[in-house]
């Protein structure tokens, strides 16, 4: 009987004494298994395929760090080893009540509760049962599971309701820069969520996130405020410990069968092989070590799990696109594959440097110009309007650029500009071509006169207003809500801007390339690029909101109106829905710039 009792007594106090201290990265290592059908390496989790990881599990699992942000690249692992590792740690190990958030409920909620958390549930033994997969009752729905202890519950950041309505001991915020600004009307998605942990004293909250544009990027600001730990590996030959930087990337684009990276310290060239071997011996360095919030970050040349030649072609393919004047290529690349913001360029242009690029033009219009276009800017006492050609692909010359003074409220100035919209211009192989499309700015003190006049003449003529803001479709559906019963369009000026900064950087004639004349008498003096250049996109505030916006630089030139002009002579062209494309019986011969030179209409 004695002994019965004394085994009785054994048992229960095996069950109620303390687990032993383990990490996370040591519980993965033991027990986590990755599931065949959504891993390309299953069977055991193993943290050597991924040694950057196991700092940060290291700090998740430290009861004296509350918060851990990781900004990084995107295939570094994770969210397998940040999100998952500690659900699942926290079910066997540790149980407690965990948020996990998403940037949205659907898809990105259900599909992180069925592709990730259901198949790690059933395919990782020691949680098998945990959670009662095959009931559908209140306790396990897709975005709602419980298990001894505890639970996982997934919200979306865009719900208020799934952000207020449980507690947890441990957040776990995925992919923060793509948060809404507001969960509803209830305010930031994040403060919302960590103020679900007030009642605990043992809180966790992790941010994790690719980030995005510099200045309203939500894990910017995270890491900026942490300790700012650096992912460093030792020099294959010196030894010294050193970021990788893109910079010291070497390669022949000619021949990416082998690219190498200099040592910053001895200046020593290895290959990827040489310095990955190295990275066991890795470690993160922080910048400011006594701060309390501890910040990671990684870009995916740490990786092991993706070559660095992937990630060259990657950046070849993206400047490619930036020489035809799309950046986004290049946007995504730095923000997915170096971990960093990206800083939007076109903010601000020299006039000084497109006055000095103004070319002789071989006659009125170049030869290369298949369709003109005209946008008027509408001021008290004179239009502003400019002429441009466009050909292949978007590149625009600029034909003329003229200001026609008068009272509006008098006839004489609406005939004045009938007569130039109507002119014959004369390109250079002897085709006579008139403007196609002109839009006129109706948005001032003339609505009803720009309309009444451009009623006979449309569609050639069409009256339009700006609106600002980014989420403004730069050409929407035309609407007739005004007294002339004219069809009006009202244009999303602000990505009308920025796409014709970004057609102003390219310095390589072809696509989107600007052209302007040299000749005198086109009107394009230097008060012309100073006004073409005189905004610039800043970052503002509203209702608690950031976003960008375009205004006069300060202290600048004060003059928008060429920047009008052509944003209207842009928008004729987009409403035109004209194609740049002709057809040729001429084979192409090499002019002085070396480009093609292609004939005319067929």
């Amino acid at each position: 009987m004695k002994a019965a009792t004394h085994d009785l007594f054994k048992r229960i106090f095996a069950e109620l004494q303390p687990p032993p201290d383990m990490t996370i990265a040591e519980w993965a290592d033991k027990y986590q298994k990755l599931p065949t059908k959504t891993s390309s390496e299953p069977g055991q989790w193993r943290t050597s395929r991924v040694p950057y990881m196991r700092e940060i599990m290291g700090a998740i699992s430290d009861i004296n760090t509350s918060k851990v942000v990781v900004m990084s690249a995107a295939q570094v692992a994770k969210t397998y080893a940040l999100i998952l590792n500690t659900i699942g740690y926290h079910i066997h190990y540790d149980p407690c009540p965990i948020i996990v958030v998403q940037p949205n409920v659907k898809p990105m909620a259900e599909a992180f509760s069925k592709e990730k958390l259901a198949p790690m549930l059933q395919t990782t033994p020691v949680l098998a049962g945990k959670v009662n997969e095959k009931s559908r009752n209140s306790g396990n729905t897709i975005l709602h599971k419980e298990f001894p202890g505890g639970y996982v519950t997934i919200v979306g950041a865009n719900s208020p309701v799934g952000l207020r309505s449980r507690s947890a001991r441990v957040l776990l915020a995925d992919e923060i820069d793509g948060y809404p600004p507001t969960a509803g009307k209830e305010g930031d998605p994040l403060l919302l969520a960590s103020k679900r942990l007030t009642t605990f004293w043992n809180k966790k909250e992790v941010f994790i996130s690719t980030p995005t544009v510099k200045g309203i990027s939500r894990i910017e600001v995270e890491f900026e405020n942490s300790t700012q730990e650096i992912w460093h590996v030792p020099c294959p030959d010196c030894g010294e410990l050193q970021e990788l930087e893109w910079a010291g990337v070497s390669f022949d684009k000619d021949n990416l069968n082998e690219i190498n990276y200099i040592c910053a310290k001895c200046g020593v060239v290895n290959s990827e092989v040489a310095w990955k071997e190295r990275f066991t011996k890795g470690k993160f360095i922080p910048r400011f070590p006594d701060r309390k919030v501890r910040g990671f970050h990684l870009n995916s040349l740490a990786s092991l799990l993706i070559e660095w030649q992937e990630i060259v072609e990657k950046f070849l393919l993206a400047n490619d696109e930036k020489k035809k004047g799309n950046i986004e290529p290049l946007k995504v690349w730095t923000n997915t594959e170096m971990g960093q913001t990206w800083e939007e360029e076109g903010n601000e242009i020299e006039p000084s440097a497109l006055y000095k690029r103004r070319e002789k033009y071989n006659a009125e219009v170049p030869n290369e110009v298949l369709f003109l276009t005209a946008g008027v800017d509408t001021q008290d006492e004179r239009f502003e309007i400019e002429v441009v050609g466009w050909g292949e692909e978007k590149e625009s010359w600029g034909i003329q650029y003229k200001i026609i003074y008068g009272n509006l409220r008098q006839e004489q100035i609406w005939t004045d500009l009938h007569v130039f919209l109507n002119q014959v211009f004369t390109r250079a192989d002897g085709t006579k071509l008139k403007i196609s499309r002109a839009c006129i700015d109706a948005g001032g003190h003339f609505f009803n006169e720009v309309c009444a006049f451009c009623k006979p003449r449309y569609p050639t003529v069409l009256p339009i207003r700006g609106k600002g803001g980014f989420d403004v479709p730069y050409i929407p559906r035309a609407s007739k809500n005004n007294r002339a019963n004219t069809p009006m369009f009202t244009l999303g000026v602000d990505t009308g801007k920025h796409t014709i900064y970004q057609s102003l950087q390219i310095e390589e004639e072809g696509a989107n390339y600007c052209h302007f004349p040299k000749d005198k008498g086109r009107g394009y003096d230097e008060q012309y690029f100073k006004g073409l250049t005189s905004e610039r996109m800043v970052l503002v505030y509203k209702r608690g909101k950031s976003q960008y916006v375009w205004k006069l630089k300060d202290g600048g030139f004060k003059r928008n109106e060429p920047l009008d002009c052509r944003n209207y002579a842009l928008a004729a062209l987009e409403i035109s829905n004209a194609t740049l494309k002709r057809e040729s019986t001429e084979k192409p011969v090499a002019n002085s710039r070396g480009r093609r030179k292609r004939g005319g209409f067929a």
